[in-house]
C-alpha cells in the first residue's frame, strides 16, 4: 500500500516508549526485552497497525511485535496501539512496534526467540513471476521463518487474492509446514476461532470478494 509521508510520524516514533527502530540489536534476546517467559507472536507488515492493537491489548498474557518497514505507517500504528491500549486502560508492556524489512528478518528474531505464531495479513501478491520471491509466503521467507519457530509453532495467513493462496498453499506444502486449517470463505468459516477483520478485509468484503485463509504449523 502506497501512503503519504507524515511529517510528525519520525517525532512521534523516537519519542514512543514501545518503537524500536533498530531491532536487530534484541536478535535471540527478545524474552528478556519483554521481561517474562510469555509465548511471543509477531504480524508482518503490520501496516496502520488495526490488527495488532486490538489483538494484543485483548490478550495481555501474550507477547506481541508489529513488524513494518515505512515510516508513515508505523506512525499511524503506533496511533491506533495507543487508542486501543488507552480505551481498554491496558498498560503498552506486551507490545513492541518495529522498523524491518522482512526480507531480512532472521537477523532480527533468532531460534532463541522461540517465536509460537506469525501473522501474515493482505501481503502484496507480487503477481509478475519474477517477483515471487519477494512474496511473504514464498518458500525463502518461509525457510528464515523456520530459524525462529518453535516445533509446532503456526502462521496464520489471509488473503484476498486467489493466486497467492493457491501459490501459497505450494509453498508451505513444499517448506515442511502442516496445513492443518484452510478456507475459501473465512467470512462463512472462521477458522481462527475469533477474527479481527483489518482494513482491507472489510473493504474486499464490502465488493463481494471472498477471503481465503489458513493455519500452517511448522514441522522441523
Amino acid at each position: 500500500m502506497r501512503i503519504r509521508r507524515k511529517k510528525w510520524a519520525a517525532t512521534e516514533l523516537e519519542n514512543c516508549k514501545f518503537y524500536i527502530n533498530d531491532p536487530n540489536i534484541f536478535y535471540n534476546t527478545w524474552n528478556s526485552k519483554f521481561n517474562n517467559s510469555n509465548p511471543i507472536h509477531i504480524e508482518l507488515g503490520c501496516g496502520k497497525g488495526q490488527f495488532i492493537s486490538k489483538l494484543a491489548s485483548n490478550n495481555t498474557n501474550i507477547n506481541y511485535i508489529a513488524v513494518d518497514m515505512i515510516e508513515a505507517m508505523l506512525g499511524l500504528a503506533k496511533r491506533n496501539i495507543e487508542k486501543e491500549y488507552n480505551e481498554k486502560n491496558v498498560n503498552f508492556s506486551n507490545i513492541f512496534l518495529i522498523r524491518s524489512n522482512v526480507e531480512y528478518i532472521s537477523k532480527v528474531f533468532g531460534n532463541e526467540d522461540k517465536i509460537e505464531r506469525i501473522y501474515i495479513n493482505f501481503c502484496n501478491p507480487w503477481p509478475r513471476g519474477k517477483h515471487n520471491k519477494r512474496r511473504l509466503t514464498h518458500p525463502r521467507q518461509l525457510e528464515q521463518y523456520k530459524s525462529f519457530m518453535n516445533e509446532g509453532a503456526s502462521i496464520y495467513f489471509k488473503t484476498d487474492d486467489d493466486a497467492l493462496f493457491e501459490d501459497s498453499i505450494s509453498y508451505f506444502k513444499n517448506s515442511n509446514f502442516e496445513i492443518i486449517k484452510l478456507t475459501y470463505n473465512l467470512a462463512s468459516e472462521d477458522i481462527f476461532e475469533g477474527n479481527i477483520k483489518t482494513e482491507h478485509e472489510m473493504m474486499f468484503e464490502s465488493q463481494g470478494i471472498k477471503i481465503k485463509a489458513l493455519i500452517a504449523k511448522v514441522n522441523k
